[in-house]
């Protein structure tokens, strides 16, 4: 994975791409990474990796120790397989779920996961990829213990790198190494990086004052960099003059009330066109913000909001993304966003601008989906009156733009349906986020994520007590469940979809989750309930005679008598099926039941009949002009004559067949709805 950039908020980067001081940290890690542990000593070799732990307050510096440690391990080729990172606190300070860190971290590795697979079989499965690697696991955010443990990888060669507030009780072995503030020397380095060296020079005294009243923080000298950097005619000695004529805030920790301090400076400093913004950007997903968000929240236009985010670059209140066009808000000022929020925005208000910023979500997937359509398609036609600035202008543009903002559209589904009190637009948003991704990804590659929408449907189904919604969840959820390999848990939620059904009165749903209740009783083996729940599903089909269903059905029905080995009722489902598509004008349909109906025959020891209606249908496949179904016939037949004593024939039919697959050299089997024969 690439390296990324080390992150303000947590770090001593400022806004100039440079890492200052905290060289005898680095120092203490490295040699704690050299240093035998007892395992070594007792001459075992150790079964765990080496755990280093960066203990400190948000905006101390934290992630950006780990991250220029890391990044000068991998430069010296120690491990060379390279690094993961995750982290595993929003912003909001929510912990992540395992299953979730762990997914994103397979993905890092290009490895796809199972659909609906939990976090312990996920967490096992990244560790099993580990095994032989030489990686570094950077876990930036750690809340405790229990998250980071069923991470480690289970043998040395790996090393992990975690950044917590405090201790990690219960992981034996971690080294850890817990930051205070910026030596002197580095603070007004870092100062000096935004206000260039004459306004420290010529005030060294008020610069060290500063520094002290920032308390080393990084992330205060940053804001306090940025504001005087906005002010080149104001000295160093005005800034500290203006801090230290704020209050602290008495309810504040000691510890934190430098950063406060500072932020409380920067933000004062702005228009209030902006400072609402600012405010407002707390609500943004995972802290990750684009022109569009900031416009939605603020109701301004896109080109105003991307200026204010330029701006707040500038100030050392935002700093640029790892994904182009993203800004992302630290995460050691959200807390005080939000107080911000609170105090001077009214709840309506706030609520006002989620509303809008999921809106502009939505009609933005739409259009991502809209531009997958062919030309001249009713979508395509919607898209072109939109404005300009929600339109894409290819689908390699659309299909970037949803890889680049995806978690932070499915964090924001997350969070609208955690809210509660926009469901309708939580699920618009849903509905179009599932859409958007099964047009550029497809449904089987976009499935984890598909899985994860459906359960947030199921939530507010129940919630609201939706229940043709509720049913629907659950029909998708158990097919992803089945796909998996997960029969059972699908065939629970196919059931509790056929109550969801009932209780919304909607008869495609009751059909669909009864043909289904079938479908995994079918792949489990019980092929008497598969048949019941099949009949049950054909009986609804025939009182609304929905014939491609009934054709359908009763195929299915005779694929599983077959199995059961209830030839004669087999015979007579798949004749009916035959008659079915027959009446549809479904001739490979017609020629394909008819080829089962033949197979069956064969199973009771009729061949002469097999042999008359496997004819039949290679009639029909000729009517149809499917060559490859008609090949698979002809093969059908040869095996047919060779059990009646006429090898000669079998011969023919089966040249016949491989001319007509001709050079493709695969053979094109006939299967019931089961790949069981």
């Amino acid at each position: 994975m690439a390296e990324q950039a080390v992150d303000f908020d947590e770090g001593a980067e400022a806004g100039r791409g440079r890492f200052f001081g905290r060289q005898r940290e680095l120092k203490a890690l490295r040699a704690d990474i050299e240093d035998a542990g007892l395992d070594t000593i007792a001459g075992r070799k150790s079964a765990r990796p080496r755990v280093l732990l960066i203990a400190g307050r948000p905006g101390s510096g934290r992630s950006a120790l780990a991250a220029e440690l890391v990044r000068g391990l991998v430069a010296e080729g120690r491990y060379e397989d390279g690094v993961l990172r995750a982290r595993l606190t929003e912003p909001g300070g929510e912990p992540v779920p395992t299953e979730r860190t762990a997914r994103e971290l397979l993905a890092d590795l290009g490895i796809t996961a199972p659909a609906g697979a939990d976090g312990d079989d996920l967490a096992q499965r990244l560790r099993g990829i580990l095994a032989g690697r030489r990686m570094v696991l950077l876990l930036d955010d750690a809340t405790d213990a229990g998250q980071v443990e069923p991470l480690l990888p289970d043998h040395a060669d790996c090393l992990v790198v975690a950044v917590a507030a405090g201790p990690l009780t219960g992981i034996p072995g971690v080294r850890p190494c817990t930051l205070g503030g910026l030596d002197a020397k580095s603070a007004i380095e870092l100062l000096d990086s935004f206000t260039g060296s004459v306004r420290i020079t010529v005030d060294p005294q008020a610069a060290e004052t500063l520094t002290e009243l920032c308390g080393g923080q990084p992330a205060a000298l940053v804001l306090a960099g940025g504001w005087l950097a906005a002010r080149p005619m104001s000295s160093v000695a005005d800034l500290t003059k203006r801090l230290r004529a704020l209050p602290d805030d008495p309810d504040r920790p000691d510890a934190g009330r430098p950063l406060a301090r500072a932020f409380r400076l920067a933000y004062e400093a702005l228009p209030p066109s902006a400072a609402r913004m600012l405010r407002l950007l707390a609500l943004a997903p995972l802290g990750l913000a684009d022109a569009h968000t900031a416009s939605a929240l603020a109701g301004c236009s896109v080109s105003a909001a991307r200026s204010m985010l330029e701006g707040f670059v500038a100030f050392g209140l935002l700093r640029d993304g790892e994904r182009s066009g993203q800004y992302e808000v630290p995460g050691c000022l959200v807390p005080l966003l939000r107080e911000l929020l609170e105090s001077e925005d009214r709840p309506a208000e706030v609520q006002l601008a989620r509303a809008r910023m999921l809106e502009r979500a939505v009609r933005l997937l739409q259009s991502c989906r809209a531009v997958t359509e062919p030309e001249g398609s009713a979508a395509r036609r919607r898209l072109a009156g939109l404005p300009r600035a929600l339109r894409f202008p290819s689908v390699g543009t659309a299909s970037q733009w949803l890889r680049t903002r995806q978690p932070a559209l499915l964090a924001s589904a997350r969070l609208a349906v955690a809210d509660g009190e926009l469901d309708t637009l939580a699920r618009r948003l849903i509905a179009a986020l599932v859409r958007a991704l099964t047009a550029h990804r497809g449904a089987e590659e976009a499935a984890p994520e598909l899985y994860g929408l459906h359960r947030l449907v199921l939530d507010v189904a129940e919630r609201r007590g939706l229940h043709r919604e509720r049913a629907a969840a659950l029909l998708n959820l158990a097919d992803l469940d089945a796909t998996t390999g997960r029969t059972e848990d699908a065939l629970l939620r196919y059931r509790s979809a056929l109550d969801a059904g009932r209780d919304a009165n909607d008869p495609y749903a009751i059909g669909r989750a009864m043909e289904s209740v079938g479908g995994a009783y079918q792949e489990l083996g019980d092929w008497q309930r598969a048949a019941d729940w099949y009949g049950r599903a054909l009986s609804q089909r025939l009182a609304r005679d929905e014939r491609p269903d009934q054709a359908r059905l009763y195929g299915r029905l005779g694929a599983v008598q077959t199995y059961a080995g209830r030839y004669g009722e087999a015979l007579r489902s798949w004749r009916a099926a035959a008659a079915g598509h027959r009446r549809l004008g479904d001739v490979p349909g017609h020629a394909r039941a008819l080829s089962e109906a033949a197979r069956v025959q064969e199973y009771a020891g009729r061949p002469h009949e097999a042999l008359r209606t496997c004819e039949e249908a290679i009639e029909l496949a000729r009517q149809a002009k499917d060559m490859r179904l008609l090949a698979a016939l002809q093969l059908r037949l040869a095996d047919t004559l060779d059990r009646l004593g006429d090898p000669a024939a079998a011969r023919l039919h089966r040249v016949a067949a491989e001319r007509l697959l001709g050079s493709e050299g695969s053979t094109y089997e006939i299967r019931s709805a089961s790949a069981k024969d």
